[in-house]
């Protein structure tokens, strides 16, 4: 392994404890800790006699500000190593403008007030777009690391039903991602009593709309689980050992990840248990880019026929 791939990866986890913390601070409500200013907190640099909102927000803003700067060293670091043509470096600079993208979701989340306790429609939108990009920028990093010690091709002409099975697997994890962001939202701003009582109110004529959009995650979530199972079948059907890990890795996360949502439902979702949900999902999406990048990166001719007759059927 190149010193390269591994600062990828370890950029790719500081991300993922990044986004982890930005739920710490939904979950907590601590979004308005420094108030409407971005990127001073309360008007000022450090405040004096900071909140333990105030410290729940700063911290983020801060482990946000080291991400961005380890992203752009990654970006340098690949356009100086890799040669033109690489996809190493696509997905490299790819990065840097996703990482990009999520300080200015950020920076309206809390100027437009879209944190605390508002409910509105643009703050639900806004979450699925601050989930969509983070899910892009980890994918991004995730295809860094996988491609920078190959020959950096990755090739879907010639693929057929493979491409096509590994894009339906991406789309409806994005999906079911962008669904549980506003699950999370929802079970934030209304706390259920009992799951009984959640879902009544679920379905109470007069909801709210981020209640009636909890609903939909769990059906999102499933349906997403069965394509995952679907293709990583198939892929172990192949005995193709370069792609069994891979798949046998994204079974076992996924199969975490439904139970650890499962349980979010029955605990009534605490806050510890949505950081470990999240932080699931994030690995889970990651895997399945390797997977796909494992997939896809070799030659047409290169990928065992086994694994092409296998997303035929």
């Amino acid at each position: 392994m190149s010193s390269l791939r591994r600062f990828a990866l370890w950029v790719m986890g500081f991300d993922v404890v990044t986004v982890l913390w930005g739920a710490l601070v939904r979950a907590t409500g601590s979004g308005a800790g420094c108030g409407a200013h971005w990127p001073l907190c309360n008007g000022v640099v450090f405040p004096r006699s900071p909140t333990a909102e105030t410290l729940v927000e700063m911290t983020h803003r801060l482990t946000g500000g080291v991400a961005l700067v380890l992203v752009f060293a990654l970006v340098i670091w690949s356009l100086r190593v890799l040669p033109r043509g690489h996809a190493g470096r696509m997905a490299a600079l790819t990065a840097g403008a996703f990482i990009v993208l999520e300080a200015l979701v950020g920076a309206a989340l809390v100027l437009f007030g879209w944190v605390g306790n508002d409910n509105s429609a643009a703050r639900g939108g806004a979450v699925v777009v601050h989930l969509v990009n983070t899910f892009l920028l980890l994918g991004s990093l995730a295809l860094t690391a996988a491609l920078v010690d190959g020959p950096g091709r990755l090739t879907v002409r010639g693929r057929g039903p493979l491409a096509a099975a590994m894009g339906l697997a991406l789309a409806t994890v994005v999906v079911s991602g962008a669904t549980g962001a506003v699950a999370a939202l929802g079970d934030t701003l209304y706390p259920a009593a009992s799951v009984a009582s959640g879902l009544a109110e679920d379905l109470r004529e007069q909801a709210p709309f981020l209640l009636r959009l909890r609903l939909v995650h769990p059906f999102t979530s499933l349906a997403s689980a069965l394509v995952l199972v679907v293709i990583a079948r198939a892929v172990l059907q192949a005995r193709e050992q370069r792609l069994r890990s891979p798949a046998l890795r994204l079974l076992v996360l996924l199969g975490l990840q439904l139970l650890a949502g499962a349980l979010n439902v029955v605990l009534l979702a605490p806050i510890w248990l949505q950081i470990v949900h999240l932080g699931l999902a994030d690995v889970t999406w990651i895997a399945l880019v390797m997977l796909a990048a494992a997939s896809l990166s070799s030659r047409p001719e290169a990928v065992p026929s086994a694994v092409r007759t296998a997303f035929e059927v």
